[in-house]
């Protein structure tokens, strides 16, 4: 019996030191804030013994979560969970970008990664290329297969990359590190670009933004940090130790509004109020749960969010590209459609890839059910 005792307590201990030598190893986990940018963390508003909080009070799940259910759902491909066939997206047409400086375009790559011309700089929003949102490139959460596999070759020359926060469906470690000699400027929420200095990019190539905070890229440009309810984490110590945020793209003649992950809350009309009107929002419509219903967004809040915004028009993204829910993978959109109530906002569903101008006719062709093509 004791000898048994021992061979466990050894197979713990080699499982506890194998999994800690693998996190801080693994250099996709990242790093947490230390020296100057930990001393700036701890005067921010928003860090409260030892982490940041949430504009409002929230929970990151319900208390009675039925894990072991759960995990079957997630597993589960029922209720067409994940596309039957290839999704059909276009190529990026590169001849789009960069030859006017008086319009906005946007291309939606899947999830959050967005293409965002605006006065003649290309913004990339959240780039997530690798196949799998994981830290380790042979297990998590994989892509949907698209009919183009976009890459940042496949992109045209980019002028600044925005990163919401640093959940692996939104930084990519792999996509990261690709971008490390470009010298291409990167804004993010506090805290994150321990991460980027980590993979290597330079520290004078990344601004950090607090809540309400701003950062003038061009005289035209302005971004600021907007509050979010969600969460932060790469590892299993780290939660709540770097910022998420929101961001407004103010170009000399358009506002746009940039959501990323969120739960619904009253914040979004403030920053209507504080920002508004917007030419368009573009807010997360996906990955949504009963079981984790404050930091995501269920698809009639996040029309609701929209109209609080003032926005004009909404985009929405974080659907498409991976299962990290259980609803089946073309619900959040067919859900928001449903939902909308008034004719102040329009819907745009433009076809994954595709290139669409402000200035234009918005594409809202139901592609998800084999509409493809615009009149």
């Amino acid at each position: 019996m004791k000898k048994t005792m021992m061979v466990l307590a050894f197979i713990i201990l080699t499982i506890f030191v194998v999994g800690y030598l693998v996190i801080r190893y693994n250099p996709a986990f990242g790093r947490t804030p230390d020296g100057e940018q930990l001393a700036r963390i701890k005067n921010s508003p928003n860090y409260v013994s030892g982490k940041f909080q949430n504009p409002v009070a929230t929970n990151v799940q319900i208390d009675d979560v039925p894990y072991f259910k759960l995990i079957k759902e997630f597993l589960s491909t029922k209720d067409d969970r994940i596309p039957k066939e290839e999704i059909q997206v276009e190529p990026i047409d590169q001849s789009k970008f960069h030859h006017t400086k008086n319009s906005v375009n946007i291309c939606w790559l899947g999830h959050s990664t967005l293409l965002i011309e605006v006065d003649g700089k290309v913004i990339l929003t959240d780039p997530v290329f690798s196949q799998r949102v994981s830290p380790f490139s042979f297990i998590g959460t994989k892509a949907f297969p698209y009919s183009e596999n976009y890459s940042l070759e496949s992109l045209p020359n980019i002028d600044l990359v925005l990163i919401s926060h640093d959940h692996y469906d939104h930084l990519d470690y792999r996509t990261i590190r690709s971008l490390k000699n470009t010298g291409v400027q990167f804004v993010t929420a506090l805290g994150v670009g321990a991460h980027l200095e980590y993979w290597g990019i330079s520290p004078d190539r990344i601004t950090e933004l607090d809540w309400w905070e701003e950062y003038q890229f061009t005289n035209e440009i302005r971004f600021t940090a907007t509050p979010a309810r969600h969460f932060s984490g790469r590892g299993l110590t780290d939660r709540f130790s770097t910022l998420w945020a929101s961001w407004i793209i103010a170009g000399s003649k358009t506002k746009l509004f940039f959501g990323a992950d969120s739960g619904y809350y009253p914040g979004f009309e403030e920053i209507g109020e504080k920002y508004g009107p917007f030419d368009i929002a573009m807010l997360e419509c996906g990955q949504y749960s009963q079981y984790w219903p404050f930091i995501h967004m269920m698809p009639e809040e996040t029309f609701k969010a929209s109209a609080d915004l003032k926005a004009k028009a909404l985009l929405p993204i974080h659907w498409g590209k991976y299962k990290l829910s259980i609803h089946p993978w073309t619900e959040p959109i067919d859900r928001l459609l449903a939902a909308r109530d008034n004719e102040n906002t329009e819907i745009v569903t433009p076809r994954i890839g595709q290139v669409f101008n402000l200035n234009s006719p918005f594409p809202k062709k139901r592609w998800w059910k084999n509409e493809y093509h615009e009149n």
